[in-house]
């Protein structure tokens, strides 16, 4: 999952078509639990781009966002928002799977 480097990159990212953020932090225990699954994740859903989003570098962001908990995941085709996974609870590969199942 490659990591989210600056803002002019995000403004560029969302204009493609179908991009998934995750919104996390390293000191996160409920994100960190998702490490193992995030592989699969990516692979099962090849037809999305995914970024790693660091809620500490990109505190503004988030508010801006509305991404007030972490583990989130927001989705984005050709800079519209086609949907979010937005709380602070753990999350399982199946709950996120299913949010990816209902984008359009």
């Amino acid at each position: 999952m490659e990591k989210l480097q600056s803002m002019q990159q995000y403004n560029e990212v969302i204009q493609k078509e179908r991009v998934i953020f995750m919104f996390s932090a390293d000191w996160c225990p409920d994100c960190r639990f998702l490490d193992p699954i995030l592989p699969e994740l990516q692979e099962e859903n090849s037809s999305y781009t995914f970024y790693y989003v660091d809620r500490d570098d990109f505190i503004d962001l988030c508010a801006d966002l509305g991404v007030f908990g972490i583990p989130s995941f927001v989705a984005f085709h050709k800079g519209a928002e086609t949907g979010r996974y937005v709380n602070k609870d753990r999350k399982t590969k199946e709950q996120i799977q299913e949010f990816i199942n209902g984008l359009s």
